[in-house]
């Protein structure tokens, strides 16, 4: 199944990954039409004007109101999930707000899409939902327990439920990357730790993945990618070279090192030549996991610290953002 002359819904449309969908959906997929659905009016008339495409249409909503969802889901083939409160510190003051956007929002998601029949459904998750140290990890953890679930009612009704989960990427509004540039523009740049480790990802090599994992899935898996891993300083190096770097210790909420596959997920997690799986344990998986990918090594947890690729070239990988 390709995004050929379907209807896709994306919530968080205006964001850094939604745009860069849009842009990658219509000049190489040939959708029938793509609504994006967001609250922010200012960027979705600014990304009207940008892509003149009569098959983009606009929808305002929030992901917290569910009638909102459930008119704009009518006749939709697929919905992209990318709507969330991202940032950590954002989350650990918001609390409540995070749990109505990332956790209400994902059930309504869900239920819409039942409601409306949606073909398949796809959300974005991140490597701070494993292991979750701050609320928006564990606010993430939660939307991908909903949206696993989801399959059990779902399966009756041809609707399907799948995670995308990979790590930081490059150039978003929630990279260290542009904090960097504009710290660097006044000769220093603040470190958290410089043993720090990060996942990480170019937006256009995200949306490649969640539309490989829209073919893929089966209703149920958790996809994960494999990236590379850089450290922070490295990055700070390549950015500003000759400014000056001040560590300032590590903030509440974040870690050392992301995880995107635990321990405890190894076990059930299957190993293809660039991705991973992450099976559910629960009875509606029909599937044989003998036929598809590869077992995981005893012990194997997936960790950017760990990582057996890194990073080579990190000035390419920035310029072209």
């Amino acid at each position: 199944m390709t995004l050929e002359n379907k209807t896709i819904l994306i919530t968080g449309g205006v964001g850094s990954f939604g745009s860069k969908f849009v842009e990658i959906a219509l000049k190489k997929y040939n959708p029938k039409a793509i609504r994006v659905f967001d609250t922010n009016e200012f960027k979705e008339v600014e990304m009207e004007r940008r892509i003149r495409d009569d098959r983009l249409r606009f929808f305002i909503g929030d992901i917290r109101d569910y009638d909102r969802l459930k008119m704009a889901m009518m006749g939709v083939d697929i919905v992209i999930h990318a709507a969330a409160l991202k940032h950590i510190t954002v989350c650990e003051y918001n609390p409540i707000e995070a749990v109505k956007t990332n956790i209400a929002g994902a059930v309504n998601i869900v239920k819409a899409a039942l409601d409306q029949g949606v073909e398949r459904v796809i959300a974005l998750s991140t490597d701070k939902a494993a292991y979750p140290v701050n609320l928006y990890g564990a606010s993430k953890m939660v939307m991908e327990k909903i949206f696993i679930q989801g399959n059990t009612y779902g399966a009756n009704k041809g609707v399907k439920f799948s995670c995308t989960r990979y790590g930081n990427v490059v150039g978003s509004s929630g990279s260290v990357v542009p904090l960097f540039r504009e710290q660097a523009k006044n000769g220093k740049i603040t470190i958290t730790d410089e043993r720090m480790t990060r996942f990480w990802i170019t937006l256009e090599q995200g949306v490649e993945f969640v539309i490989k994992s829209i073919e893929r899935m089966q209703g149920g898996e958790i996809f994960v990618p494999k990236i590379p891993s850089m450290k922070i300083v490295d990055l700070a190096n390549v950015i500003a070279p000759y400014a000056q770097k001040e560590t300032i210790g590590i903030r509440s909420g974040e870690k050392m090192h992301e995880t995107l596959i635990t321990l405890e997920e190894a076990k059930h997690t299957r190993e293809y030549d660039d991705y991973f799986v992450i099976e559910p344990e629960f009875p509606f998986w029909p599937y044989s996991k003998e036929k598809y990918g590869k077992n995981l090594p005893e012990g194997f947890v997936y960790s950017s610290d760990k990582n057996t690729q890194w990073l080579s070239d990190l000035r390419k990988v920035i310029e072209e953002q």
